[in-house]
């Protein structure tokens, strides 16, 4: 039996207020809810908390763009083939069609908005690139690779343009707030120093939307900010939530490669700074600069150190292959060649090409002392992507009344087991739009939350000492590469930092809690990936090589009852609402189940 805390400890709520809604999270996802909120309830009280300044969520940090049918000579079924093809059998394809059909008018909305897109010099429309996996170009893209910052610039002055929304900064919510039927009563926060409060509070609120980001940071290794710690999908499993497809984390297969990651760390966005060019984040954040996929779109080349093709003769889309393809081949090539980096050639580009479209790579290359216009870029894979969530149905309502997740920290379906690039942005901007016209419908009664509000003195607290060693062990266990042995080495370490159930000796305060957070989500996502037992998108057990269709075509749902102990459990897939098997070749480690 596994069993993790039902609430973090805390100090008691010395502070409260009430609103209509509260937003948790300020990416694109949060940041689109918010608006979509204030559309939906007028006269409403919408609260935005988010964990640092209102800019440095991973939305910022994203390079290549949002996919959407936007051509003339593509389509939103075209779109719905590649991004089934991506998930490997599992994408919900009712969700599917809701992103790519109502996609389009949402990037049309944000050009609206304010956010000032590439535009084709000839017509005038959007220019459009190509990414992993697409078939078309449509991935709309801003400042050559700077497109999250713009849009992120966008949105956030759009909300601080609205007077009826109320932001607090430096905020990290600790639990969700329930009365005694399980409905949503809000949420229990802590505000820093450098916020508008001091303390621990409780905002009452009659929804509440999940849109914390990702888990990056459980990982060593990760292209997520510092900020990405797992909150929202912790918070989820305490409050009974259904979380579904964590073993699914995406590994971008080309982050650039810095000794070593957990010191040698990538720089995080500062005041006044963008990605690339902020202050260093802290050691042991993990963070790693990503290369955008695009960069390859343009005819970048992955390359071992004798300049060997990587992904020649492995899909048929070659460099271009879906991320989970890409990841796994470059791990199976660093381990038979005993390196930890391989290398993105993007020489063939020209100096033209590579400083208009990606002006931000180019320079942090040049800051890491890499010069792409002369050599080759060391890359390897690092911790991306979330594919897997707060399960959510298409209106972005979870299991617990009340409750909606929307962005990476939610299970929406679109991405089954492998996320087709660029699907991100858009996703949280769908989805969001989707919880205001639910919303529109009716917000519940003002409730009163049940105790206990807060859990008491240390109990279930992970020691933050123990952060490097937590990241690691996920990195080596449960990383690219898995096996039944190196998960059940990585369960053991996280055993080993103490039982949720027993008192302890950790202070309660933000790292105790981001650590706890970090447990959780790694305890759950180990637990999953040691349940499926077949290799299928960017789960690849290695003592499970093929897709098993048979006995895994379906989703591993996580739950914590009221004892904290968590379920694992497998639910298949009704075959006849499946979603078509991919079309391409089977390939070694990305077969299907007849293979």
């Amino acid at each position: 039996m596994i069993f993790l805390p039902c609430r973090l400890g805390a100090s008691r709520p010395g502070w409260a207020l009430d609103a209509d809604i509260v937003v948790i999270g300020s990416g694109i996802a949060g940041l689109s809810a918010v608006l979509h909120a204030r559309a939906a309830v007028p006269a409403g009280r919408v609260l935005l908390v988010t964990k640092a300044h209102l800019d440095e969520g991973s939305t910022r940090w994203a390079q290549g763009g949002i996919a959407a049918a936007l051509a003339p000579e593509d389509s939103p079924e075209d779109h719905l083939a590649d991004t089934l093809t991506a998930g490997v059998g599992l994408c919900d394809v009712d969700a599917v069609r809701i992103l790519v059909t109502e996609g389009p008018a949402r990037v049309r909305e944000l050009a609206e908005l304010g956010a000032a897109f590439d535009r084709d010099g000839s017509t005038g429309g959007f220019a459009l690139t190509r990414e992993g996996g697409h078939l078309r170009n449509r991935i709309v893209h801003a400042g050559g690779d700077a497109t999250g910052l713009e849009v992120e610039r966008a949105l956030i002055a759009a909300v601080r343009a609205d007077p009826g929304v109320e932001v607090i900064e430096h905020a990290l919510v600790l639990d969700l707030l329930l009365d005694a039927d399980g409905n949503t009563a809000g949420v229990t926060l802590h505000v820093l120093g450098e916020g508008s409060k001091d303390g621990v509070g409780a905002a009452a609120a009659r929804a509440v939307i999940l849109a914390t980001g990702g888990m990056g940071q459980v990982f060593a290794a990760t292209t997520n900010p510092p900020v990405s710690t797992g909150d929202g999908v912790a918070l989820a499993l305490r409050a009974g939530a259904v979380v579904t497809d964590l073993e699914f984390v995406q590994f971008h297969p080309t982050a650039l490669w810095l000794v070593p990651p957990s010191t040698e760390a990538a720089t995080r966005p500062g005041a006044g700074a963008g990605p690339g060019t902020g202050a260093p984040a802290p050691p042991g954040s993990g963070q790693q600069p990503l290369v955008s996929e695009a960069m390859r779109g343009e005819g970048a080349l992955l390359v071992d150190a004798a300049g060997h093709r990587v992904m020649d003769g492995v899909h048929p889309l070659a460099d271009l292959a879906p991320r989970d393809v890409v990841a796994k081949q470059m791990s199976r090539v660093m381990a038979a060649q005993g390196v930890d980096h391989l290398y993105l050639d993007a020489r063939g580009l020209g100096s033209s090409t590579l400083l208009r479209r990606f002006p931000t790579i180019t320079a942090r290359c040049r800051a890491a002392g890499v010069d792409p216009l002369r050599e080759p870029i060391p890359v390897a894979p690092a911790a991306h992507y979330a594919s897997g969530g707060v399960r959510t149905d298409v209106w972005g309502r979870t299991s617990v009344p009340g409750l909606y997740a929307c962005g990476e920290v939610a299970c929406t379906g679109v991405h089954g087991a492998n996320r087709l690039a660029s699907n991100s942005l858009l996703e949280g901007l769908v989805f969001a739009a989707r919880i205001g016209t639910d919303l529109a419908r009716g917000l519940p009664s003002p409730t009163k939350p049940a105790n206990p509000v807060v859990g008491s003195g240390s109990t279930g607290l992970a020691d933050p000492a123990a952060r490097a060693d937590l990241a690691r062990a996920m990195a080596d266990g449960a990383g690219v590469l898995r096996s039944e042995q190196s998960l059940r080495a990585t369960a053991k370490t996280l055993a080993a930092l103490g039982d949720p159930r027993v008192g302890g000796t950790v202070t309660a305060g933000p790292d105790a809690w981001e650590m706890t957070n970090l447990r959780t989500v790694a305890t759950a996502l180990v637990a999953a990936a040691t349940m499926r037992q077949e290799t299928r998108g960017s789960h690849w057990r290695e003592d499970f090589g093929i897709t098993d269709d048979a006995r895994w075509r379906g989703h591993i749902l996580t739950q914590l009852d009221a004892e904290g102990e968590l379920s694992v459990t497998y639910e298949p897939l009704d075959v006849a609402e499946a979603p078509p098997l991919p079309g391409y070749p089977a390939t070694a480690g990305h077969a299907s189940g007849q293979a």
